[in-house]
Parts: C-alpha cells; sequence; structure tokens
C-alpha cells in the first residue's frame, strides 16, 4: 500500500463518515427528545435516493402515494387523540397539514416528474416528498405511544422499519439505481484525486452540522429541544410540549434522512433496502457517543467511516463484520462502570 491508495481510502472514509455522522446525529437527537431508536431512519436514506432517481426518470415516485397515506393516518391519530379539545381551527390545521400537504405536493410531482425539471428542483421534490413522512411517522406511529417503555418503543420502531422496507421493494422493485452527481468538477492535490461529488457531499455535511448548532444555541425551539432532551418532566412543567419537540425532532431526522440519501446515491448504486446497512453504521457511530452525545457521534462517525474503508482495502469480505464489531468493547467497558439498578417489584 504506497501513498496514493491510503489518500484514496482516507478520501473514501471521510466521505462516507460524513453520511453516517448525519445519521448519528439524527438518531442522537430522536433518542434524546422521544426516547425511540430510530431504526427506519435508514429507510428514509433509500426513499430519499430512489424518489430522486425515479424523478430523474421522469416517473412519479411511489412514496408520493406514501406520503398521502401516512398524512391520512397522522391525521386520524391527532383527531383521535385531541377529540375532546377539538375546535374548528384546530381541525382545520390538521388537515391542512396532514391532507392538504401531501395532496398538493402529489399533484405538484405529477406535474412536474414527467418534465424532467433542473437537478436542484428535483432534488427539492425529492426532499419534499420524503421529509415530511418523518412528522407524519411521529404523528401515527409513536406519539400515541409516547409514554410506553424504550423496549416498546423500539419494538415498534423495528416493526416500522420492516414494514416500509416492504413498501420500498413494492415501490422501487429489487433493482438499484445511482442518481446523477450534484458536481462533475474535479481537484488533483498531488497524488490525490478529489471528486466533486466528495466535496459537495462534505460540504452540505459541514453546512448542515454548522446550521443545527445554530439552531439549537440561538433558537428558542432548538433550545426547547435542548431541555426536552435534558428533562422530559421538568421542559413540560414550563410549558414545552413533548408532542411538539417530537414532532420536530422527528421532521429533522426526515430531512437529514433524506439528504443523506441524496448526497450518497451518486456514489453508490442505492437498493430499496441499502438504507439499513448505512442507518446501521450511523446507529454504530450514535451508540458510541452514548446516544446522548453529538460530538463524540459525530467523531466515532469519522473512525467508523475511515476503518470501513481500510477494511475494504485489506479484507473486503469481512468489512461490514468488522465495522459492527467495534461496538462490542465500547459497551463491554461501558458496562463496567455501569451501576445496575435492579427492577422494582
Amino acid at each position: 500500500m504506497d501513498l496514493s491508495i491510503v489518500l484514496i481510502l482516507l478520501q473514501d472514509g471521510v466521505t462516507n463518515a460524513a453520511i453516517y455522522a448525519l445519521l448519528a446525529l439524527a438518531l442522537v437527537l430522536v433518542f434524546t427528545v422521544t426516547r425511540v431508536i430510530f431504526v427506519p431512519v435508514g429507510e428514509f436514506v433509500s426513499f430519499g435516493a430512489l424518489s430522486l432517481a425515479a424523478l430523474e426518470a421522469g416517473r412519479m415516485p411511489g412514496t408520493v402515494w406514501l406520503l398521502v397515506i401516512l398524512g391520512v393516518a397522522a391525521a386520524a391519530a391527532t383527531l383521535f387523540a385531541g377529540r375532546r379539545d377539538l375546535t374548528v381551527r384546530s381541525v382545520a390545521l390538521t388537515l391542512a397539514e396532514t391532507i392538504l400537504l401531501p395532496l398538493a405536493i402529489a399533484a405538484l410531482t405529477a406535474f412536474l416528474a414527467p418534465h424532467k425539471p433542473p437537478q436542484l428542483v428535483q432534488v427539492a421534490l425529492a426532499l419534499l416528498i420524503v421529509a415530511p413522512m418523518g412528522v407524519y411517522t411521529y404523528s401515527a406511529v409513536f406519539r400515541p405511544i409516547a409514554e410506553a417503555s424504550v423496549l416498546v418503543l423500539l419494538i415498534v420502531s423495528v416493526a416500522l422499519h420492516l414494514a416500509l422496507v416492504g413498501l420500498g421493494l413494492i415501490f422501487f422493485g429489487a433493482e438499484g439505481s445511482r442518481t446523477e452527481a450534484l458536481s462533475r468538477a474535479s481537484v488533483t492535490l498531488g497524488d490525490l484525486f478529489v471528486s466533486g461529488q466528495a466535496v459537495v457531499v462534505l460540504g452540505v455535511t459541514a453546512a448542515l452540522m454548522v446550521g443545527l448548532y445554530l439552531f439549537f444555541e440561538r433558537t428558542l425551539i432548538g433550545k426547547a429541544l435542548r431541555a426536552t432532551a435534558v428533562n422530559r418532566l421538568g421542559a413540560r412543567l414550563v410549558g414545552i410540549s413533548p408532542g411538539f419537540s417530537g414532532r420536530v425532532a422527528f421532521a429533522l431526522a426526515g430531512v437529514i434522512g433524506a439528504l443523506g440519501g441524496i448526497l450518497i446515491s451518486p456514489l453508490t448504486t442505492i437498493y430499496y433496502d441499502t438504507g439499513f446497512i448505512i442507518g446501521l453504521k450511523g446507529f454504530v457511530a450514535a451508540i458510541i457517543g452514548g446516544l446522548v452525545s453529538y460530538p463524540l457521534a459525530a467523531a466515532a462517525a469519522i473512525m467508523v467511516g475511515v476503518l470501513e474503508s481500510f477494511a475494504s482495502f485489506w479484507a473486503s469480505e469481512f468489512k461490514e463484520v468488522i465495522v459492527f464489531m467495534i461496538i462490542v468493547p465500547i459497551l463491554l467497558a461501558r458496562s463496567y462502570g455501569t451501576t445496575v439498578l435492579e427492577d422494582e417489584e
């Protein structure tokens, strides 16, 4: 292995690590605010990438109909949960958000898809289709059981993942797709050839992280999310709605997941179930961060990406095993320093 190969592997590792870091941040955000281990975040990656591929081919992606169905389910769950305090205004707002918005997106997609609009419009449309699914998923599935145990929430999350994988197979078939690169430029730095797509991935990831930092530090909603993550009961006592915080957390997770799929799809072929593996690698980084630390999760994502890149060179058939095995010593080390609490009778 010479220097040029090392630089290529480092570039690939850091580029993949940027996607893993985004998913790790989404997982940490959702868990700290709602206690949900959001296993289906990987499906948002696949849906974002494959929806963009369908739009590039001039087809209407099947995820549009899933968006409408989730919107109807979210409307039913929201109206049922607030049935004792319904007003004309609240019903109208709920229906506008959960019924009219998905139908408007479906109509816009049906009009634009056959005309193959410019790439940026296609990217925005793919985000518009997939990102709202995060909010609707929370309203329809997780908000009604928000007070359940973490184990119950995890079981429901896994069940939702399995359902979305099956729907992905129905919508997009078993064949994979790869989208057009967001940038065809390239830069040569000595022995290193840097593709424009890699620069776009790193730039968008860095911008999104800075944006999230400013959101949590400078905005009232961001501070409300931080308060909910630190102390759910205390946040509720000072007037912060756990339901609102959960909606915002899932909305951000939906945007991050869909954007991650759009960024990585020009670099690798995405299948209907590819997002699960990508999401698992983000989950490994989130676990190393203890599901509570954003900086540690981001740093762990870089380690995971670089390790995966070098493992694919030295032992490609074992690269997934190597990546997933690194959480074992981390968990063992933490278990020795954790006080075991007996369950109450």
